[in-house]
């Protein structure tokens, strides 16, 4: 089967490449940057060009795009361009060459300020029923690409899957602060509690969603590591989230003891991935869980795939603030 993978030298286009290939797929790379998992050079903005890397395709998995820390280097029109009308394009020459599954991989950062509570609230319950309110271009031109997948299957028989994924970056935190007061590894091990997944179970999400695309028409769907939590621990997370992850495990105080990590004061939302496990069939591998007893055993807490890719970075350039921008 011929696939197309926009973002191709990307982070997780690199990794869905390399892994298509490993099960024998022709994978067609689309990216706007030279890399050697990137067959076609262009951009998704360009028509003659999507048109023409199209031809054969039966599957396409859409991961290019401007992200979060582009806002402040980028302008609201090049995000336009990038996440709207290379999205658009994308979908009209699909339907054109009869391509067969359309996934598109959006981000839950479209919830946006939906997922930010009041004071003396209960953390937010992150499902796909949550109303996206975008506080940022990138979340704007994100759910306006959803809804042109949902206008394609509804209008031209397209069947398209939106995987909403939680942050799977392996660079440091985006906030100073976080990345001052946290060791990285510690940072991201506590988020897998409640908004972050691995690299590896992100690829296979997006196999599962191609298999079930013919099926489903269209959905939309969370996609993150599963968490413990639960309705009822929504408000004691605002207050005392050490003690709510305690309950669920016991031993993780002496693990992170041993490593010299801290647990977060506080957790104000939590991404409930059921739906998809439920109608995709995902089973995500990594969770708090795994990772405690990789630390227990001093392994190497990443998929052996996110180590192959590493980091890419967002930037070429240097900032004030180190690997990120400040608008």
């Amino acid at each position: 089967m011929k696939v197309l993978v926009t973002g191709s030298s990307g982070h997780l286009g690199e990794a869905m490449v390399r892994r298509l290939k490993e099960l024998n797929y022709e994978v067609v790379g689309v990216d706007i940057t030279t890399s050697p998992f990137t067959s076609h050079v262009g951009s998704i903005a360009d028509a003659s060009f999507v048109k023409h890397c199209m031809e054969g395709v039966e599957t396409v998995f859409h991961t290019a795009t401007l992200h979060k820390p582009h806002v402040a280097t980028h302008t609201m029109q090049q995000f336009i361009e990038t996440n709207i009308t290379g999205t658009l394009y994308l979908l009209q020459e699909s339907v054109a060459a009869g391509v067969k599954r359309f996934v598109f991989t959006s981000t839950t950062s479209v919830f946006g300020d939906a997922m930010k509570p009041g004071t003396g609230d209960p953390a937010v319950w992150v499902t796909e029923d949550l109303v996206p309110v975008p506080k940022n271009i990138y979340g704007v031109t994100k759910l306006a690409a959803e809804d042109l997948c949902q206008l394609f299957q509804r209008n031209h028989g397209l069947p398209c899957i939106v995987l909403r994924t939680s942050r799977f970056f392996p660079e440091d935190d985006d906030e100073k602060g976080k990345r001052e007061t946290f060791k990285a590894e510690n940072l991201k091990a506590n988020e897998f509690l409640f908004r972050r997944l691995e690299l590896e179970d992100v690829v296979q999400a997006q196999l599962v969603a191609a298999e079930k695309a013919v099926v489903l028409g269209f959905g939309k769907y969370v996609i993150t590591a599963t968490s413990p939590f639960l309705p009822e621990d929504l408000s004691d997370l605002r207050t005392n989230a050490a003690q709510v992850v305690r309950k669920y495990y016991p031993d993780y105080q002496e693990v992170y003891r041993n490593s010299d990590w801290e647990m977060f004061a506080e957790i104000d939302r939590v991404y409930v991935n059921e739906k998809a496990r439920r109608e995709l069939g995902w089973t995500p591998k990594y969770d708090f869980r795994y990772l405690l007893e990789q630390l227990k055993a001093g392994n190497e807490l990443r998929s052996e795939l996110a180590k192959q890719v590493g980091a890419k970075g967002y930037h070429t350039q240097i900032f004030s603030e180190g690997p990120y921008p400040v608008d």
